[in-house]
C-alpha cells in the first residue's frame, strides 16, 4: 500500500458539511472527506466559515494524510469520511 497526495487540491462540500481531499494508490484515486467537527479538533480557533475550514485543513494537512493513511490500510474502499474519533 503506498498511498500518496501529491494534489494538494481540497474543497468544502457545504452540503454535506465536509472538506474534500483525494489520495492516489498508484493509477487509483480515493476520494477522502473530513467532517469539519474533526477539523475543530484539530484547529480549535477554527472560523466557521468556508475559509476557516480550508485554512485548518492546510494547518493539519499532514495530521489529516496521517489519519487517511491509517484508515486505508485497515479497509480499501473508494471513499472514506474522517471523523473527530479518527485523530
Amino acid at each position: 500500500m503506498t498511498l500518496n497526495f501529491p494534489n494538494r487540491s481540497r474543497s468544502y462540500e457545504e452540503r454535506r458539511n465536509l472538506v474534500r481531499f483525494w489520495g492516489y494508490d498508484t493509477a487509483l484515486e480515493i476520494s477522502f472527506f473530513v467532517e469539519v467537527s474533526a477539523l475543530f479538533k484539530l484547529y480549535p480557533q477554527t472560523k466557521n466559515e468556508e475559509a476557516g475550514y480550508l485554512e485548518a485543513f492546510d494547518t493539519a494537512r499532514d495530521r489529516i494524510h496521517e489519519a487517511a493513511r491509517k484508515v486505508y490500510s485497515k479497509t480499501r474502499q473508494g471513499a472514506y469520511i474522517l471523523a473527530a474519533a479518527d485523530f
